[in-house]
This record gives structure tokens, C-alpha cells and sequence, in this order.
């Protein structure tokens, strides 16, 4: 882990060192989003993400896609069926019961 030691200034301003910068290709006008872990502050940089869509990046959401590529992997998803392959899988359902 890279670390380097920087100047907390007046009206809390920091600067972020230019390696870091370079690193993680920051630009005037980005967001970061500052937090409390532990102690510790972390800044971390954001996406903006249109409003339309933030849904998907909600947490449960996200749960939910690790959830299914957890299940693509391990095969546990079956092949896309027709209509009538699908009916036919439904009266099975119902007839185990």
C-alpha cells in the first residue's frame, strides 16, 4: 500500500498527492465521497450515476447480482426455454407438490 504524509491547511483543505491522482485518473470537477471508517478518514472516488438508474446500484440490488453470477458459476442456472418447455417445467412444479 502506497502511503504518503500530507498538510492538513486552513478551512480543512488537504491536497491529494499527484501519484495518487494519476493513479486513480482524478480530474478537476470529480466527486469523492469522504468517510468516517474506524478512525480513519477515506475518500474515495464516485460515479455518478443518472437518477433513472439507481436502482441498480442499490445494495439489495447488487446482492442480488452477486447472488446470480454466483449461481452462473457454480451451473446452477438452466438454458433458456421455449413457451412450451417452460409449461412443462411449471406442471412438473405443481405436480411434486
Amino acid at each position: 500500500m502506497k502511503r504518503e504524509s500530507i498538510r492538513f491547511k486552513k478551512r480543512s483543505q488537504i491536497t491529494i498527492p499527484k501519484e495518487f491522482v494519476d493513479a486513480l485518473q482524478l480530474h478537476e470537477g470529480d466527486r469523492l465521497e469522504c468517510r468516517l471508517e474506524d478512525g480513519k478518514i477515506v475518500i474515495v472516488p464516485m460515479v455518478e450515476v443518472p437518477k433513472d438508474q439507481a436502482w441498480f446500484w442499490s445494495e439489495e440490488w447488487q446482492k442480488e447480482e452477486r447472488e446470480v453470477e454466483q449461481q452462473l458459476r457454480d451451473g446452477r442456472v438452466s438454458p433458456p426455454m421455449n413457451f412450451e418447455d417452460t409449461l412443462a417445467a411449471l406442471d412438473d412444479l405443481s405436480k411434486e407438490k
